[in-house]
């Protein structure tokens, strides 16, 4: 181990000194253990080089270790979204979301007026969207960022779809929004509406400070119009709900508490 973690940082080095622009580099191969992820760092050093990584991420990618906890929750995702919507919102503390986001929406009403008069979103959906993913911001995870999302472009269920994400979070890395310590959930989401490092990157607004409420909530709103949002209740805009998750149960109870909470 100590001999290829010796060896990433000499291959990052010897990038840093060629030019990382003039870097081509093919996929590198997935594994399905800690076994081979070592080895594949260097590969995916070269990967993310040439995709416009600079030297501060790929320090960082450097640094990062397998995430055992990422895998594990990753395998049991599909239950987190199982059975009705009605059991799903019980689950999830549907009720609490919709009285605790009717006192927000009240207590922050600038705010919420000047994000719905910006970008056409009003309150509802974004605070059925941040309660539902981190309480309001009381449970914005504990696993590392970097570590979470590379273990995930690394593991061979879905690469394809974490491998832009890993390189967009050493981009942020790059640009001082995260770093090598930075921590989030599981798979990787960040702040308290919990993006995901490459909507992070496309999407945040500001100074794409997630775990600052006001940069997270606008930069939510600009997801959702980006995503067909298009004024409104949520309700009437099931597609733009659509786009911040695949899941029908979670798509149905933002709409349910979104609606809820701006006719309440």
């Amino acid at each position: 181990m100590a001999l290829i973690a010796k060896g990433l940082s000499l291959a990052i080095a010897a990038m840093a000194l060629i030019g990382v622009s003039a870097v081509s580099a093919e996929a590198a191969s997935c594994g399905k253990n800690a076994g081979g992820f070592e080895a594949w760092k260097v590969e995916f050093a070269q990967e993310a080089a040439a995709n416009g990584v600079g030297s501060k991420g790929l320090a960082a990618l450097a640094k990062t270790s397998y995430a055992t906890k990422t895998i594990s929750v990753d395998r049991a995702i599909h239950k987190a979204f199982s059975g009705s919507v009605e059991a799903f919102m019980k689950r999830r503390g549907g009720a609490a979301i919709i009285s605790k986001g009717r006192q927000l929406k009240k207590q922050n009403a600038a705010l919420f007026a000047s994000i719905e008069q910006r970008y056409g979103v009003p309150a509802g959906p974004l605070l059925a969207i941040w309660g539902m993913e981190t309480g309001f911001g009381a449970a914005m995870g504990n696993q590392n960022t970097v570590s979470a999302i590379v273990t995930l472009a690394y593991d061979c269920r879905r690469p394809d779809f974490f491998t832009p994400h890993a390189i967009a979070a050493l981009k942020l890395v790059d640009r001082g929004v995260l770093s090598s310590n930075s921590v989030g959930a599981a798979h990787g989401e960040m702040g308290h509406t919990q993006f995901l490092p490459g909507n992070a990157l496309k999407y945040g607004v500001g100074n794409g400070n997630l775990r600052d409420k006001a940069t997270a909530l606008a930069s939510t709103a600009n997801y959702l119009r980006a995503h067909g949002y298009s004024g409104g209740p949520a309700s009437a805009n099931r597609g733009a709900i659509a786009g911040w998750n695949s899941a029908s149960v979670y798509q149905q109870a933002i709409i349910i508490m979104a609606d809820a909470i701006d006719g309440g």
